[in-house]
This record gives structure tokens, sequence and C-alpha cells, in this order.
């Protein structure tokens, strides 16, 4: 049979068209925060959220069901129905009222380990300080809580995800758990002589490991699309460094392994600089839809790009910079140049790869094979040493700039260090990722790197950034976590003055 050659072009062309109108179609398509129909995805959500009834998107997330799931979506059918599917802001209100209700899905608690006068007081003499202090502590049972037993027989009805134990909330919108908060917090209640409370705290993590096979952003379903730093590893090594406790870490190192074998399976990328490959971790949810708590926020930033793709991109981006845990810096915003930007829509988080975020994974690797060996798995302890040496090489060789004496986030888009001062550029020396023959040397380099930036002539702190770009993770704030990254930067405390003098 013969076919003509103008037949065959054709056929080919049209097959082309098709498989581009598949890939269009599979690049376009929508990866949600989380499963549910109600507080992640779908036409509910979206109605609800657009018609801003509350300044906040978070509020109307955190309400709980009054009905299963399936009655409230059969209800909003019918809703939707009534209304020829173009309700009013008034007759969403009312929706909300008969099928939504806001109650506390957790109670008070005081820890039982609390006590108000822990010892380490009796070790402060100066009188600012002291009080200072003995307010921090009786915090505590301010912000304790548990889950409500109505939660965890009916868990379905909450986007709250319950945990097994009692914790510490950061306090004000943040109503539950957050992860690298709690690094924080669970280092305040150690040094609070709280260990119990502590333990509970990682028991919890332990459980969100154990369900989904990663720490979530915070313990709500619309974070299970995320992350945030991982400092789980280093939360372990503060209690089992006060309170040495091996039969909880022969019950839980490997759920230790499970959460950093996510990082390396699901948040590392290759990176080329000076034409040689290597594997680092940078923030990259695969999400790319708004986010439920900030929904509103997230469509009016994305929505000066005309195309789905880039709006999807745009979603990505800002999961990204939550995941990071910036949210939001310059640090992930781009100029046309690869300068940083003032400009949300310019956010790329997944195109950096943080010299903070590997060397979290580097010190936390390290921690980890020091865990197997103790308990006497040299086969893990190898595995996990290799892996730690391997990560410091590497970011010595991407990272560290030798003629500034700092180390700087990596670009994967232009393959060239951004050589920008951030807080985080110190990280390192906080999480001794580098040749510890050489503390001395490291530190004395940073500390001239931030006296010619002139960083030690700020008043109440090291700057998160020299950028005014309008962003809260940029000046004129000063977070908490990077002021340690700085003060008890190892090899950095005893140069800074001599340089400064």
């Amino acid at each position: 049979m013969k076919v003509s050659l103008s037949l065959i072009v054709t056929l080919t062309m049209v097959l082309h068209i098709s498989s581009e109108r598949i890939y269009s179609r599979k690049r376009r398509q929508a990866i949600q925060s989380c499963d549910s129909l109600v507080f992640c995805q779908g036409n509910l959500l979206d109605t609800i959220q657009k018609a801003r009834i509350y300044a906040d998107s978070k509020t109307f997330v955190d309400l709980s069901q009054i009905n299963s799931e399936e009655v409230t979506l059969k209800n909003f059918e019918n809703f939707m129905a009534s209304t020829n599917n173009k309700p009013s802001k008034s007759n969403i209100t009312k929706f909300i009222k008969a099928n939504f209700k806001s109650e506390s899905e957790m109670e008070d608690w005081t820890p039982p380990d609390y006590k108000p006068n822990p010892p380490f007081l009796k070790s402060i003499y100066h009188s600012a300080m002291y009080f200072f202090a003995k307010d921090v502590v009786s915090l505590w049972p301010k912000l304790g809580r548990r889950i409500k037993k109505s939660v965890k027989d009916d868990p379905s009805r909450y986007s709250l995800i319950p945990v097994p134990e009692g914790f510490i909330i950061p306090g004000g919108r943040f109503r539950e758990i957050y992860y690298w908060d709690s690094y924080w917090i669970i280092k305040g209640l150690i040094i609070s002589d709280m260990h119990d409370t502590a333990k509970g705290m990682l028991d919890n993590f332990i459980h969100l490991i154990k369900t989904h096979g990663m720490i979530p952003n915070g313990s709500r379903v619309y974070y299970l699309n995320r992350s945030q730093p991982p400092l789980f590893t280093m939360m372990v090594d503060l209690y089992i460094s006060s309170r040495p406790d091996t039969k909880w870490l022969i019950a839980n190192v490997e759920h230790l392994d499970t959460e950093l074998m996510f990082w390396i399976n699901e948040r590392t990328i290759p990176v080329t600089k000076d034409g040689v490959e290597y594997k680092l971790a940078h923030y990259g949810p695969q999400s790319n839809t708004p986010r439920p708590e900030s929904y509103n926020e997230d469509l009016i930033t994305c929505a000066t790009f005309p195309s789905d793709d880039e709006k999807a991109s745009c979603y990505i981006a800002l999961k990204a910079g939550a995941e990071s845990g910036w949210d939001f810096s310059s640090r992930w915003l781009f100029d046309r140049d690869g300068k940083t930007s003032s400009n949300l829509t310019s956010i790329d988080t997944k195109r950096i790869a943080p010299v903070d975020l590997n060397a979290f994974l580097y010190k936390s690797f390290s921690l980890l094979s020091e865990y197997y060996g103790g308990l006497g798995n040299t086969g893990k302890e190898a595995e996990w040493a290799e892996r730690a040496k391997t990560w410091r090489d590497t970011i010595e060789a991407v990272f560290y700039d030798k003629d500034d004496g700092i180390w700087y986030d990596y670009d994967t888009k232009l393959n060239r260090n951004r050589k920008v001062f951030f807080a985080s550029n110190f990280a390192p020396l906080w999480a001794q990722a580098y040749d510890l023959k050489k503390k001395s040397e490291y530190g004395k380099k940073a500390a001239e790197y931030m006296k010619a930036e002139s960083i030690d002539t700020y008043l109440g702190g090291i700057p998160t950034s020299v950028e005014q770009s309008g962003e809260q993770w940029d000046l004129p704030n000063g977070w908490p976590p990077l002021q340690e990254f700085v003060v008890l930067g190892n090899g950095l405390r005893s140069t800074v003055k001599r340089c400064t003098n």
C-alpha cells in the first residue's frame, strides 16, 4: 500500500500537536495542598475565600465543620444551585454559619513539669535580664495546648492534625505546632528544666513522620504539601544532650532517618559550579495552587501572570518561600539581572540553593551518624558519616567565597553565588559545616566580612538583610533565630570583638 509523503507529514504533525497538548495539560495539572475538598481544594474553598468574608484567609480554614465532609459538600452543592451559582457575600456568610463553627480544637494545658522558678534563673545576676527571663518562663503555661478528644475521635471535621502529646505553640495567629519554631521552644523548655514537655514535643513530630513520612510546615492539613527548615535531628540532640535517653533513641532513630531521607529524595537538585556537578538541597514543594491559609493574598500576587503555567509557578514559589521559613524576603526575589528585587511577583525560591538549609542538613547527617554509632549500627553510622562528609565538601566548594571569607547562597539559574548579605550567610559557623581544624580562620574571616559590610553598626542586633523590600524577612527586621546563628556561630564570637577594636 502506497502512502503519500504529505499524508505522513500531516499525521506526524497531528501526533506532535496532540502530544504537545497532552504535555501542556500535564504541566498545568493542579497539584493540591492536600486531599481535603473543604480545606485544601475545590469550589467550596474557592468560593468562600474569594468572597473575603474574613480579613485573614487563615480564619476560614481553621474553622471546624458541623457535619461530615460529605454532608458539608452536599449542602454546598444545594446552596450553589439555590443561588444559581452566584451567591452574594451575605449568602456565603449564612452558609458558613450553618455549616462551620469557630471552636477551640485545643484545650489550655499547663505542662506537669512547669516550674515558675527554674534553677537557671539563679545564675542571672543582671536585674533587667533576670526579670526578662522570668517573664519568658511564665509564658509556658500560657502557650501550652493539647488536642481535645473530640478532634482525635473525628479528625475529618477539622483542618488540625491531631498529635498525642501536649505542646507549646508560638502564639498569636499561630495556634498550632510549627516545625522550625519548635527548635527554640524545645531549647527554652530544656533550659527551663522541662524535659518531659520537650520529649512530648519530639514524640509529636515522630507521630507526624510516622503518619506522613515528613514533618509538615505546621500541624494543619493544608500544610502537608510543604515542610520547613529541617531542624528535627538537632531538636533531638538538644534533648539527648541534656538527658541521655537511649531507650527513646533506640525506639525512634529510624524516624530521624526517614525525615532526612525525605529531604534527600524530595528536595535535592543537581547544581553546577565551575563545570563540576554537585547535589544540594533547595526549598521546592510541588503543589502549584494558592496556599489555603493565604488564598486571596496568593491570588493577588500571582494575578499579574497571564498564563496558567506562570500562575502555577508563582504559587510554587510562594509555597517554597513559606517552606523556607523566610516568608517573604528579597532573598527569593530576582530582577532581570539576578539581583535582589522588592517585587513579590518576582519570587523564584526554588532557584536558590540556600546555604543555611544545606548547613542544617550537614549537621543533621553528622548527628544521625553519631546516634547510629552509639547504638552499635556501624553500617548506618558509616552511611551517614559519608553523606555528611560529601555535604560538607560541597558546602565548601559551592557556597564559600575565599575572598570575602563568607558563605553565599547559590543561584542555580545563573550558576553563580549571590553575593548579597543575609544573616543566613553565617549559618555554617553555627552548624559547624566546615573543617573544624580551621575554626579560628573561618571565624576571623567571617568577622572581617561582618565589619566590611558594616553589620556591626546596626542597633538592636543583626539585620536579616540590608535590603528594604517591605517584606518581613528583610531590613529593618532582625529575627531571633538569625541572631543565634551569629552570636553562637562557632569561631566567630571570639574574633568579632578583636576585629571591631
